[in-house]
């Protein structure tokens, strides 16, 4: 499971100074750009390959609130990998270790035509990647 830390601005944070429930989809984004960086496979690098990864579904579970100046971690793990498409979990904990956010986000593969393509088979060392991501976490 990889863990991206994110530090709340003030920017995030309502009147309240709670922060807007519209930030943990962006730091679940973070965590997956970061998390791709981490396994060699950068976004720059999936679309100079000609693979683009369109989000197809977000889910996200408000356990706690947060506020401005906490530090955020996010672990990411991927629940389901598919030649196609992958769904990956995401957990938000403060610095106590508290469970604030649980989410998830759901991707497919497409080539730069927007046709589906079966990573396994196209860009084997790129599944390969996320497959050791899954085994790692078994």
């Amino acid at each position: 499971m990889e863990i991206y830390k994110h530090k709340i601005q003030y920017y995030e944070t309502d009147k309240m100074g709670v922060t807007h429930h519209s930030n943990y989809i962006r730091w679940m984004e973070e965590a997956r750009v970061d998390f791709m960086e981490k396994i060699g496979w950068s976004y720059e690098k999936l679309e100079e390959s000609g693979i683009i990864s369109p989000v197809t579904g977000i889910e996200c579970k408000y356990v706690a609130g947060t506020t401005f100046a906490q530090t955020i971690s996010v672990e990411t793990s991927i629940e389901e990998l598919k030649n196609v498409k992958i769904r990956i979990n995401y957990v938000m904990k403060d610095e106590s270790g508290k469970i604030v956010c649980k989410g998830a986000s759901e991707h497919c593969f497409l080539d730069s035509a927007g046709s589906f393509i079966s990573i396994s088979k196209k860009f084997p060392a790129f599944y390969e990647a996320l497959e050791n991501t899954v085994k790692e976490n078994v």
